[in-house]
């Protein structure tokens, strides 16, 4: 079976913590930048954590991904209603 590109996205950024580059990221996962570009506008568990100096006085994004707790204690005392 083969994985989409978001899946492969989200694996790579939750591998390296720290972030990857758009660049970085198709290299890493191994798609095209176009299709990493494409599913990280659609992916609402990524975000832009800094940017990096970039050739010609620009900038890269380094892209995160949101990692859910596995599990969120209830608070003392409250009920299970």
């Amino acid at each position: 079976m083969r994985m989409t590109v978001t899946k492969k996205v989200r694996i790579t950024l939750r591998e390296i913590p720290d972030g990857l580059t758009l660049e970085e990221l198709a290299e890493v996962s191994g798609c095209t930048r176009t299709n990493v570009r494409k599913v990280l506008k659609n992916m609402p568990d990524v975000y832009i954590d800094r940017w990096e100096p970039a050739p010609r006085k620009q900038y890269k994004a380094v892209w995160c991904v949101v990692i859910p707790p596995t599990d969120c204690p209830r608070p003392e005392g409250a009920s299970d209603e």
